[in-house]
């Protein structure tokens, strides 16, 4: 296995590292209720995922 000759350096790390940032959340409209809702996640006011209801708990609710 390869083993690196020379540490490295704080700068190279940085360097390295500069791209390494958080890109911003792609919402999109649930198509049950309207709300922005973050992509493949249930949506938080109606718990609806891709038409149908995302948890058997809040069933008794929605209903």
């Amino acid at each position: 296995m390869a083993v690196p000759k020379k540490k490295t350096s704080h700068q190279k790390q940085h360097q390295r590292r500069a791209h390494w940032k958080a890109s911003d959340l792609t919402l999109d409209t649930c198509s049950n209720c309207g709300a922005a809702t973050r992509r493949h996640t249930a949506c938080p006011t109606c718990h609806f995922y891709r038409g149908r209801l995302a948890s058997r708990k809040d069933a008794s609710v929605t209903q």
